[in-house]
Parts: C-alpha cells; sequence; structure tokens
C-alpha cells in the first residue's frame, strides 16, 4: 500500500484556537453536505508538515457547544485530507490530583449530550447510505496519543496520561449534585464538547486524539471557587502555551511516522460498521 502523506488537522478549543502557529497561512470557506463548519479552514505549515486549523467555537467564539457544527467540522478536515485531528479543549478536574492547569490525555469518555448529530449515516438526503454502529472501545487513537504522552513528558509538563471525559449538554455548567454524581460514576473531566467530535472522527476514519486543559475544579470541590467563565479564561490564558508547546512539537513526530496500517485498520473497521439498506 503506498504511504499516504500526514495533514494534520488541529480543532481549537475555547481559548487554545491561535492562528499564529502556523506558517505561510492561507483561508479557505467550504462548504459540506452537512452545512457550513464553524469558521474558515486555516491552512499551513507547522516544521513542514501540512495542517489545517480550524477554531470548534469560531474564531470570536460565536457558537455554543450545542449550536456547533460538528458534522460539518469532521468533514471539512476530511475533505481536506486531513488523516490526523488533533484537538485542544478546556475541562473542569473532578479529581483532587488533577489540578488546574494540568494536561490530561483523555483516552474514554462518557456521553451526556442529549441535542446532537452523532452520525453521517442517520438516513437524512445529505447523509451516507446505511446505518452505521461504529465501535467505541477505544475512542481515541492510540498510536496517536503515545506520541502526545511523551512530547508532553519530556519539557516537564505535568500531564495525566489518561482519563475519562465527561461531555454534558452545556452551555451551563453543573450542579453540585450533577458534579459528585460524574465523581461516582468514575470521570476524571468534564466538557461540553468531546462528544460528538471524537464519534465523528471515527466514523470518518481518522486519527484522533485530545489535549485537554484542566481549568478549575467544577463546582464539587468544597472551600474551592466554583466554575465560572473568568476563572476559565484566566487559567487557559496563562496555560495555552502548555498545549501549544505539545502539538508543535509532537506534529513534525507525527508526520515522521508510518501509518498505513493504522489508517487501513480504520477504513476497515468503518465499511465493516456499516449495515447498508437491502433491495
Amino acid at each position: 500500500m503506498a504511504v499516504r502523506a500526514v495533514k494534520i488537522g488541529i480543532i481549537g478549543g475555547s481559548g487554545l484556537d491561535d492562528p499564529d502557529i502556523l506558517e505561510g497561512r492561507t483561508e479557505k470557506y467550504v462548504d459540506t453536505p452537512f452545512g457550513k463548519p464553524s469558521d474558515a479552514l486555516v491552512l499551513g505549515k507547522i516544521k513542514n508538515v501540512d495542517c489545517v486549523l480550524l477554531a470548534r467555537h469560531g474564531r470570536q467564539h460565536t457558537i455554543a457547544p450545542t449550536s456547533v457544527n460538528f458534522r460539518a467540522n469532521i468533514w471539512a478536515l476530511k475533505t481536506e485530507g486531513c488523516s490526523h485531528i488533533l484537538v485542544t479543549t478546556a475541562c473542569g478536574s473532578l479529581r483532587e490530583e488533577i489540578q488546574p492547569g494540568d494536561v490530561v490525555l483523555i483516552d474514554q469518555f462518557i456521553d451526556r449530550t442529549t441535542k446532537r448529530e452523532q452520525t453521517f449515516y442517520d438516513g437524512g438526503p445529505n447523509c451516507l447510505a446505511g446505518v452505521c454502529h461504529i465501535p467505541m472501545a477505544e475512542p481515541f487513537c492510540s498510536k496517536t496519543r503515545e506520541v502526545l504522552i511523551d512530547t508532553a513528558k519530556k519539557p516537564g509538563i505535568k500531564c495525566h496520561t489518561k482519563g475519562t471525559m465527561v461531555t454534558i449538554e452545556g452551555p451551563r455548567f453543573s450542579s453540585k449534585a450533577g458534579s459528585n454524581m460524574f465523581r461516582l460514576w468514575g470521570a476524571d473531566v468534564i466538557n461540553m464538547t468531546t462528544v460528538p467530535e471524537v464519534v465523528l472522527a471515527k466514523e470518518a476514519g481518522i486519527c484522533y486524539a485530545s489535549v485537554a486543559m484542566a481549568t478549575d475544579y467544577d463546582c464539587w470541590k468544597e472551600h474551592e471557587e466554583a466554575v465560572s467563565v473568568d476563572r476559565v479564561l484566566k487559567t487557559l490564558k496563562e496555560n495555552a502555551n502548555k498545549a501549544t508547546s505539545i502539538l508543535l512539537t509532537a506534529i513534525p513526530q507525527i508526520a515522521a511516522m508510518d501509518w498505513c496500517d493504522t489508517l487501513q485498520s480504520m477504513k476497515c473497521t468503518v465499511e465493516m460498521s456499516v449495515m447498508l439498506p437491502k433491495h
């Protein structure tokens, strides 16, 4: 099988979508069968690797989590030829040991969303044919995560090498009762966007991994200020360079690796997961 060139999509979360990380930037506005993505695709290079940056909530942060067109975002990056998608996301910590400013390379999720399209195969006029029962036992690309883990360990960034993300619908933050329930369920961090992004990337056959940045302790922790927008933005401003440095170091390493078998395996998984209508 011919070696496929690596192209990396980067979806930037709140306060983590700085286009200055790309060299030779150009903008491209696209449409998809699922509507328009959150903003223009910003094309450029990171250390000679082709990359495509997309601001998840729009560059002016105008799109609420529920209103993000996740299908259009993933479809646009796939159409642009991305083999990988690396994302950043702000999150709340549900564990004492995950402190604000820590990086968490999540490996599992719990879905508490209720209003989002989670598949490209839902029978609509613009959707793919059939029904896709995509396996989700291992939602994130383990090979990509290994590179991120190795990268994060080297500069001494405090990094948790695994974690379960609970994704809530939002845009409100949790109640104390909800926050404590998620802790009992075994969740480590909480956000509003991992689902359905990771699911759709899997359906698209793209290697997907997430760099989560803890900004607060949600609201479960006694004697700790409850999460607020001010608190989140302050922590992000102080710590965004950590996520950026991980991406800048990991991307050339990912590009230097052979991904043929991984991508072929993912493609086969998708094909075997689709049940086509009987004629």
